[in-house]
């Protein structure tokens, strides 16, 4: 299995710590020749407790009272690690042994022999713990539980005990089976048992704990490893460019050489990046500053686990099981300095714009190369067919200008342990579909490779958090994901800004942004690249602030910040420097924030966050055509995708090389973006129906829907964050224009189930290359769906008559688009969408009506009641008499025929009531004046609430049940007897006959 290190036996450990070898020897002889037979070797078949006891103890102490003498001589990273691992092995039997030494036993240790036929029979089951295995055997390939930086130190000795308890366990065993054992009195067995049982593992654990300390004096990597430093920071101090790396790493490694050649100028390429600025100073307006990465990036905080299930790391619910740890430097240092990282690589997760790429770049920098050779590798610009080694080679070649192989640039390093840092898989995976979902088995494997070969290599694989449930995992992977900034990282982010650009603010008549300021757009600040974004922004007149105190809206601010960025671009690309006139201006502004929407409705009609360029580009063709010469509006020249959308920071553009082509992907670095320029652009495609003119400009088309139809027919409008923009905007439209709009748009949801043509047959958007197109019946619901969320948003509510002017039973009508809707959304969207809304069932001169809002706040609440006179259409408050219905049983049938998820469910827990009391189902009870209701509605009301109701209620609704047993056939009147016999009468009034 990839990923697995080998197991490191106890003479193993004693040996590489310089301990003597005829005492090794000796060791061996005193444990029956367990550990010759480990490797093939001999014995003299006896086992002596007392001697191994002795040998362990004087062995185990000389070599931890070594480690710091023998590390001195290291040579290299690589065998310092080794030499630590094989401390540690020694300190944990080394452990047990002093704590076995300090119990007090009625037996002598020199009692204790083990013939060498009792050995076999203990060697024959050693393959199962729990029949436990020869205790000599387990000493000798001791597989013990090591620490490591994503693991709590007290989980280490949690399950440090559990080891303990089972060697313990052994060790009772061999006991129990000499000669000596019959010779104790069952008290004194019971006394050894429970000693050797119960507290020699806690005795050992504590004897291990004051041999760790030990250790962590002589070697800080103990200490990285379970974070028990504090390094001069405290945990709530935010730190700087991952200074503590440098400070943390640099004492350890005096005996490694200094890098030479290649290895020296990839130091000197890596250490060049924490003058550079944080990102593009042409993306500033005029005058700003923007800081260098070794001032303004700020440490993160991180989550951090071990990798069990293929999907795992892709879902939120991992990650809950995990703290957030504020110590990133103590933990790199760790991670890098373990023997876990040399099988296996580091995942470092995050979203877009939560600086992965930054954190690569940094930590190359950071780490000091007399010890370290950090080899970063943009994946996004190696050639993908390749294999690793070839990637790795491109990317120092272009990081130096040398062509090296990869043994040569190891050479070079004089003893420092290479780590790869490989950036972007998530774009290799989004670029070239699952042909790389094993690129991390491959990066193991290449470490194992590298390990055999004398040159263990730490990697670092960096990926957005949402495609990692595409890629396979080896054995042993641990995934560290990178959090967002907490209010504290702001705030110190926002002073290291004002601080860079204070000059510049007060030549300019600048305030200063603060943090009461960004507060309100928290979600954004979070992430770094979204925060520079605000900064960017607040930098031109204060934007941010508005008038005084009165923010921006998030509509408002979104675009805003759209629109300030694209004027800033197309002013970079005007033809000349004289000034463009405003509304060419403005038209340019729109058209670039036109391509920009048309690119989200790319990734929002596939229901996922990225867009292939090929994808974008048929998508473009289909709606546009291949010919589009003018200058504004939609139908300005795309051409490659990278030309018309690379340019927009908050756009992000993943590539890799594959047969010498550039194969991208486009997303935005929050999702947000996305949403509001869907919103944006579905809403003036439909504003155009209104005027009459075409939604495409140059078009040719008559007046119709064909533009609104294609883009909005693939998926609903009806995610919480669109739908705060679709309302923000609204509200901006005057009143007038909204009910204008608002009556367009019910004459569109009339006749759009009419249509039989597609207007744009090219446009195909599907999820993935191999799903089916959308049915035309699903694009219908889909449609209809979408025109209902923005004819409610512009009407406030709005009633079935007005939506289905031409159905007799609007009620009706509603009921049948529901189903069309139900049909055509999966089950989350047909979730967003239902819980999207309210309905409240009413009456006019007409008869009944439904009235149709957005559910006011996102805390769900109980729909109201069901008046049963609604239902069957008789009117509010109707007194006439009881009424039933003989299909209870088809009722019951069709919730099992439809076999739905939702129906099944309640399905499951009615069974009950349909079995025992079908026909109350179906048995109708009228209140003069109030609901009716159903004869199963009222007795279960009786039977589950009536201990919470006040009695005046408990008293009517038990008579109304009484009145009620007079529809129903003589059996169920008397199983509802029964029911209700537990509870007393109501004060007056008789029940039906043969009830009592």
């Amino acid at each position: 299995m990839v990923g697995v290190r080998r197991l490191l036996s106890f003479s193993d450990a004693l040996t590489l710590l310089g301990s003597d070898p005829p005492a090794v020897a000796a060791l061996d002889r005193a444990l029956g020749g367990a550990l010759n037979i480990v490797t093939g070797g001999v014995s003299d078949g006896l086992v002596r407790i007392a001697d191994a006891n002795g040998s362990v103890l004087t062995l185990g102490r000389n070599a931890v009272q070594g480690v710091g003498r023998r590390l001195g001589h290291a040579d290299g990273r690589a065998e310092r690690t080794e030499l630590l691992h094989a401390a540690h092995t020694v300190i944990v039997v080394l452990a047990w042994f002093q704590a076995l030494e300090e119990q007090r036993l009625p037996v002598s240790l020199g009692d204790l022999e083990l013939t060498r036929r009792e050995q076999i029979a203990l060697a024959i089951t050693s393959h199962t713990v729990e029949r436990g295995a020869a205790f000599a055997r387990s000493l000798a390939a001791a597989d013990v539980p090591s620490p490591a930086p994503h693991r709590p130190f007290e989980a280490v000795t949690e399950e440090l005990q559990g080891w303990y308890e089972g060697l313990s366990t052994r060790f009772l065993d061999f006991a129990e089976g000499l000669q000596v054992w019959n010779t104790l009195s069952g008290t004194a067995q019971g006394e050894v048992s429970r000693s050797i049982r119960a507290e020699l593992p806690r005795a050992a654990v504590r004897q291990y704990e004051s041999l760790y300390a030990q250790l962590a004096r002589e070697a800080p990597e103990f200490g990285f490893w379970t974070a028990q430093i504090e390094h001069q920071a405290t945990r709530t101090e935010v730190r700087r460019s991952l200074e503590g790396v440098t400070e943390l790493l640099a004492s350890l490694n005096h005996a490694v050489r200094t890098p030479i050649n290649v290895a020296a100028a990839l130091a000197r390429s890596s250490e060049s990046v924490l003058n550079r600025p944080v990102l593009d100073a042409s993306s500033a307006p005029e005058g700003i500053r923007v800081p260098i990465m070794r001032e303004m990036y700020l440490d993160p905080d991180f989550r951090v686990r071990e990798v069990a299930g293929p999907s795992e790391p892709a879902t939120e619910l991992f990650w809950e099981e995990a703290p957030v740890r504020r110590d990133l430097t103590v933990y790199l240092a760790g991670a890098l300095t373990s023997a876990g990282l040399a099988h296996s690589p580091l995942l470092v997760l995050g979203q877009p714009g939560a600086g992965k790429t930054v954190l690569t770049r940094i930590l190359a920098a950071r780490l000091p190369s007399a010890g370290f050779l950090p080899v970063r590798v943009p994946l996004r610009d190696v050639h993908a067919e390749e294999d690793l080694q070839s990637q790795i080679e491109q990317a120092v070649r272009a990081a130096t200008g040398e062509s090296a192989s990869w043994p040569e640039v190891v050479r070079s390093a004089g003893g420092a342990v290479p780590v790869l840092l490989l950036d972007g898989f998530d774009e290799l995976l989004q670029t070239t579909g699952v042909h790389h979902s094993d690129f991390l088995i491959r990066v193991a494997r290449f470490q194992q490779r590298e390990a055999e070969q004398g040159r263990p290599v730490r990697a670092v694989v960096t990926s957005r958090t949402a495609v990692a449930d595409r890629a396979r995992y080896p054995a042993g992977l641990v995934a560290l994901r990178l959090e967002a900034f907490r209010p504290e990282q702001i705030r110190r982010w926002l002073g290291l800004w004002n601080e860079a650009n204070s000059d510049s603010f007060a030549a300019r008549g600048l305030l200063p942004l603060t943090w009461e300021t960004v507060e309100r757009h928290q979600s954004l600040a979070a992430q770094p690249l979204l925060l520079t974004m605000l900064a960017l922004y607040d930098a031109t007149d204060n934007a941010l602030r508005r008038d005084g105190d009165d923010p921006l809206d998030e509509a408002e601010l979104y675009e805003e910040l759209l629109v300030s960025f694209a004027r800033r671009e197309t002013d970079k690309s005007a033809p000349t420097s004289a000034a463009v006139p405003g509304d060419e201006a403005r038209s340019r502004v729109e058209g670039e924030l036109q391509r920009l929407s048309l690119v989200a409705f790319a990734l929002h009609n596939r229901r996922r966050q990225w867009v292939s360029a090929a994808e974008l580009d048929d998508d473009l063709t289909a709606l546009l055509g291949r010919t589009s010469a003018t200058a504004s509006g939609f139908r300005t020249p795309l051409g490659p995708a990278e030309v018309a959308l690379g340019r927009f920071f908050f756009v992000q553009r993943s590539q890799s090389l594959r047969d010498g082509r550039v194969l991208a992907t486009y997303e935005f670095l929050h999702a947000s973006f996305g949403e509001y320029l869907v919103v944006r652009l579905a809403l003036h495609v439909l504003t155009t129906l209104v005027t009459h003119r075409p939604s495409l400009s140059a078009a040719e088309s008559t007046v119709d829907d064909d533009l609104a139809y294609t883009l909005l027919s693939y998926a609903p409008l009806s995610s919480r964050q669109m739908l705060r923009f679709a309302g923000s905007m609204a509200n901006r439209i005057p009143a007038a224009e909204r009910h204008r709009l608002a009556s367009v748009l019910i004459g569109v949801l009339g006749q759009h189930g009419q249509r039989t043509h597609e207007p744009h047959p090219a446009y195909r958007p599907t999820r993935f290359p191999t799903s089916p197109p959308l049915r035309t019946s699903a694009r219908h619901g889909i449609y209809s769906a979408n025109l209902l969320l923005v004819i409610v948003l512009l009407k406030g509510r709005v009633a079935t008559g007005e939506l289905f002017p031409g159905w007799g039973d609007h009620a009706s009508a509603w009921h049948r688009l529901a189903l069309l809707w139900r049909s055509a959304f999966s089950e989350e969207q047909w979730t967003d969408f239902a819980l999207s809304l309210s309905v409240r069932r009413t009456w006019n001169d007409q008869g009944r009506e439904l009235e149709i809002t957005l559910r006011a706040c996102s805390a769900f609440a109980p729909p109201a009641p069901v008046d049963m006179n609604w239902l069957y259409r008789y009117p509010p408050g109707y007194d006439g008499p009881c009424w039933s219905r003989t299909y209870w049983d088809e009722v019951w049938h069709k919730m099992d025929v439809s076999g739905g998820t939702n129906d099944g469910v309640v399905r499951h827990a009615m069974d009950p009531v349909f079995t025992w009391l079908g026909p109350a189902v179906t048995t109708f009870l009228t209140a003069p004046g109030g609901p009716a209701t159903s004869l199963a509605h009222d007795l279960l009301e009786l039977l589950l609430g009536a201990a919470d109701l006040p009695s005046d209620e408990k008293d009517a609704l038990r008579t109304r049940v009484l009145r009620g047993l007079e529809s129903v056939p003589p059996e169920l009147r008397e199983r509802i007897g029964r029911l209700l016999s537990p509870y007393p009468h109501p004060p007056s009034g008789p029940g039906p006959a043969g009830v009592s």
